[in-house]
């Protein structure tokens, strides 16, 4: 094996279609207008020196390595920013361009330290490898003059070790602006900039801070850009420069980023974003580049584990053990008290091909629908909401469809902090013009940044949601603005007249939604016209649209206000789900649902379920089986008594966190698969070691429908990838899965199912990646849904009634909380917490308004209790004015903070998705830790000294 290396181009590509005919060099090339004349001779195969110059930015032409030749025009110009000219002769070489660059590579020599044997960059530095391609072998200047690397020198600045993932020594700074450029251009932060002028220039994190302290979010961009060792990874300065890399895919959020995980023997050096990957189109954020060091952390377990009671020590065993006790213990439970009384939940972390499995081995080997998976808790209202009335339950567009949008709305999703790549994507496309209406409780980062300001921010009252999208729909309908040709050729006309009528009511007006929604009624209006209006308008949402009792319902009126205005089945439109985990649309592809069996088909279709039948050798049942918050409620009523849980930790992340641990306390076997005694595992019976994304084969599907391959990067550490578990424990319930590979697993889902047909691993391998459905009728994928007609034939309008939410606030908890992410976690923080991001969020607080926090004496930093009517728990305050008065936050990544404990029952009334967003609450100032933390605290001392540090 070998490093996977990426043509740098040096400039963008020319997204033109008039071409060009040019000369270089002596040979004809014909390329798009616009293109730099640089990347035209290396599109033919002709290098050309550089230095400031690479394809991830545009041009900037400082550094005049790349200076060429032109006949007919005077003097040698910048080949990265001259584009090209019809007709144009055009020389790269010659002894004037070699004598030219030779001096000025000279001249960055003089400057640099003479350090590249014992530099962590020797091999891999641009700037060596300039002064080999023009033949630089000595500087005739002296060494001892002004320059930036003596120690002596008033120039001399000491290295910044400050962030935990990079080094900055500005003593190897070339000062050629690509990190400062890549922080703007890429990233969007403007984290970076260049202090002093001359001689006395150097890159700087804002006014002189330590890299740590600055805005700078670690997305590894401009250490990406870097051409020296200036910006260097901590781990290759560590291990050594890698010697061999495996592209795969990310397995933190929704958005699927591609990475060369680039090896030394079998360490893993460092993770680079992929510039063919189509998702990332080579970014990425603090979590996929550098939050990896989890699947290598000493908390694995790495062996399997049994115990008769919860309250037993774990007995390490062999996996033979391991397996036939669970098998016979689901069997024993099954004799005992019926084939429905065992089910499981699949991964959203987990690859489609381990999903389907756990969900094929409960339907045939337990021989029962009880699956679910933790979509149930995010975005199963997506699923529903988007299958009524459009057909199909995903994402209508690519994130590269954003570089199309005119007007972009966002609501209850923070994409900055929960999907930052996508989030840099849609902050460019704002800076080039785009209008940004930002629907959301907080003030999101996109509220205000730099160069990013919403041009409506329309902080809403958690809950509300419904009442916003229904006003929102009530100016397009009574003013107008409804795109009647659009709605006449692709929706059920009699079904939006109907719809049209109810939301025209009074009812639904921005005015008498006022005290509803919170939002002045002439901004609502203002926005809602710009959204109808405004050319190409796309809707982006996250869980606050979906965590909520009318979650469905929302995602329904968001529908309807596409349709109303034309806003589906272009680029730049579309309604577009912000996936939270890596594989929450493959895990819901794959049929984890109880009604469901992959590809969305429902159980009790005879003709779907006896194809399943045929190919799986198994009767099936036709009824749905039980939901997570069923399979819980079953299980303290005795008839529920065993689950296989891979992946998923439900005592943190499910809501009423007490009643779940009861439900599982209840079991007589739980069987977790995982790679940390989470949470969960604290309430099971045998616990099999689960792999990281690192050491297994297969596929992710990110949110946009984009199927990713994921391949091995080093040997599963416990023995066993996830998939052959699965296998290992339905061969000892008596059912046989023959597999050698997991490609052998994706053609059988090709077969089953219709969307995934033309799937294959030797496809994606070919082309990279592509968007279901793919099969003959779109070989390729379908990167653009619902083009000519919805899939499912006729547009649906839905009625979308504002039913208020059954958690209400009272005087005993006037408050309501809601809940969201920070960019520097994921999730419950199982994987995140194992890394150095706890650097930048050691532990989980409560926002609150400074009018609220006055009220209640209290002041940055202080212990609060927060507590609802089914619990409480205790954290920091932060005062913070992205509050609005009346509505504190806070996030879950920590398991001390216990957020879910004090979440209620109330759920979806569609799919049970939780309603975490919603929640009231009294918060007041206290001395210690809740009942419920120190209990935890009991079973992990190392919280205790996290809280007593805090102290």
């Amino acid at each position: 094996m070998s490093l996977v290396h990426e043509i740098d181009y040096g400039t963008k590509k020319s997204k033109s279609e008039k071409m060009v005919t040019l000369t270089i060099d002596g040979s004809e090339i014909t390329v798009p207008e616009g293109t730099s004349i640089m990347r035209a001779a290396m599109e033919m195969g002709t290098t050309i020196p550089k230095l400031c110059a690479t394809d991830m930015l545009e041009s900037f032409g400082s550094c005049r390595l790349c200076l060429v030749e032109i006949e007919g025009r005077a003097g040698t110009p910048a080949s990265c920013t001259t584009p090209v000219a019809p007709g144009i002769v055009v020389h790269t070489q010659s002894d004037r361009l070699h004598t030219i660059r030779k001096g000025v590579m000279e001249l960055y020599i003089s400057d640099h330290p003479l350090d590249c044997l014992t530099c962590s960059a020797n091999g891999d530095c641009e700037l060596q490898d300039m002064a080999g391609a023009v033949g630089l072998r000595e500087v005739r200047y002296g060494m001892d003059n002004l320059s930036h690397f003596d120690k002596a020198s008033d120039l001399f600045l000491p290295k910044d070790e400050s962030n935990p993932y990079f080094t900055y020594d500005p003593a190897k700074c070339i000062v050629c602006n690509r990190c400062v450029r890549a922080c703007e251009e890429v990233q969007g932060t403007f984290a970076l900039t260049i202090e002093g002028r001359g001689f006395g220039s150097r890159v700087s994190p804002g006014m002189f801070e330590p890299f740590l302290e600055s805005e700078c979010v670690s997305c590894g961009a401009c250490v990406q850009a870097c051409p020296t060792a200036t910006l260097q990874e901590k781990s290759v300065i560590e291990i050594g420069t890698p010697e061999h890399s495996v592209v795969t895919t990310c397995a933190y959020c929704g958005v699927g980023c591609s990475f060369k995980a680039e090896m030394s023997g079998d360490k893993l050096v460092r993770m680079v974003p992929y510039k063919d990957g189509k998702a990332n189109e080579g970014h990425s954020c603090v979590k996929g580049r550098f939050a990896y060091g989890y699947a290598t952390h000493k908390d694995r377990k790495l062996k399997p584990m049994i115990r008769a009671k919860i309250t037993d020590p774990w007995q390490e065993v062999t996996w033979e053990e391991a397996i036939n006790h669970a098998a016979s213990e689901f069997k024993r439970i099954q004799a005992q008290y019926g084939r429905d009384a065992v089910g499981g939940i699949t991964s959203s972390r987990c690859t489609n091909e381990e999903t389907y499995l756990v969900q094929k081995l409960i339907r045939a080997a337990f021989g029962t629908n009880n699956v679910d998976t933790c979509a149930r808790v995010c975005h199963s209202p997506t699923g529903y909401g988007l299958s009524v009335t459009l057909g199909t339950s995903a994402g209508t567009q690519t994130f590269a469809s954003v570089s199309e949008s005119d007007v972009i709305l966002v609501i209850g999703a923070n994409p900055t902090d929960a999907h930052p790549v996508f989030g840099s994507r849609m902050k460019a496309r704002i800076r080039e013009g785009a209008k940004l209406i930002v629907a959301d409780p907080r003030s999101i980062d996109l509220v205000k940044s730099p160069h990013v300001l919403a041009d409506y921010h329309l902080q809403l009252k958690p809950g509300a949601n419904v009442a916003f999208i229904n006003a929102m729909a009530h100016v397009v309908v009574t003013e107008g603005l409804v795109n009647e040709q659009y709605v006449r050729e692709r929706c059920d006309l009699a079904e939006f007249e109907s719809w049209a009528r109810f939301i025209a009511e009074e009812r639904n007006s921005p005015e008498a939604s006022e005290s509803i929604t919170g939002i002045p009624a002439q901004k609502l209006r203002a926005a809602a016209r710009l959204y109808a209006t405004g050319g190409n308008a796309a809707i982006y949402y996250g869980l606050g649209v979906t965590e909520h009792s009318q979650g469905s319902t929302m995602v329904m009126g968001m529908a309807n206000l596409a349709m109303a205005t034309g806003n589906i089945g272009r680029e730049g439109v579309g309604i577009n789900p912000l996936r939270g985990q890596n594989n929450v649309q493959g895990s819901c592809d794959m049929g984890s649902f109880p009604h469901e069996l992959p590809g969305y088909r429902h159980v009790s279709d005879d003709a779907t379920r006896e194809m399943f039948e045929s190919m799986w050798g198994r009767p099936l049942s036709s009824e749905p089986g039980l939901r997570i918050p069923n399979m819980l409620d079953e299980a303290l009523a005795k008839r529920f008594m065993g689950i296989y849980i891979q992946g998923e930790d439900i005592v943190q992340s499910d809501p009423d966190a007490q009643h779940v641990a009861a439900g599982l306390e209840a079991m007589e076997c739980v069987v977790i698969q995982d790679i940390f005694i989470n949470e969960t595992a604290k309430y099971a019976h045998v616990f099999l070691p689960g792999t990281s994304f690192l050491e297994k084969d297969g596929t992710f599907t990110n949110a946009e429908r984009r199927i990713n391959r994921v391949r091995k990067v080093m040997a599963p550490l416990p023995g066993y990838a996830d998939w052959e578990v699965t296998i290992m424990l339905a061969k000892a319930l008596g059912y046989e899965m023959n597999y050698a590979h997991p490609g052998e697993i994706m053609d059988e889902v090709a077969r089953l199912t219709p969307t995934f047909a033309g799937v294959s691993y030797d496809l994606l391998d070919k082309v990279g990646s592509v968007q279901w459905p793919c099969n003959e009728a779109a070989p390729l994928g379908t990167p653009l849904m619902h083009v000519d007609r919805f899939v499912r034939g006729k547009g649906r309008f839905m009625m979308t009634e504002f039913v208020p939410t059954d958690e209400r606030t009272t005087a005993k908890f006037p408050l309501v909380l809601t809940t969201g992410r920070i960019l520097a976690h994921y999730n419950v923080g199982a994987q995140t917490r194992r890394t150095d991001n706890t650097a930048w969020h050691p532990e989980d607080i409560l926002e609150i308004h400074p009018f609220d926090a006055e009220n209640r004496g209290l002041r940055d930093g202080d212990l609060v209790a927060i507590q609802s009517r089914v619990g409480e728990v205790s954290l920091r305050a932060k005062i913070s004015e992205r509050m609005q008065p009346g509505v504190v936050y806070t996030t879950f990544h920590h398991p001390v903070t216990g957020a879910n404990v004090i979440t209620t029952e109330f759920s979806d009334w569609a799919t049970n998705c939780p309603e975490y967003k919603v929640t009231a609450v009294q918060v007041r100032k206290t001395n210690g830790p809740s009942y419920w933390q120190e209990k935890f605290m009991e079973e992990d001392i190392s919280l205790t000294r996290i809280l007593d540090a805090a102290e």
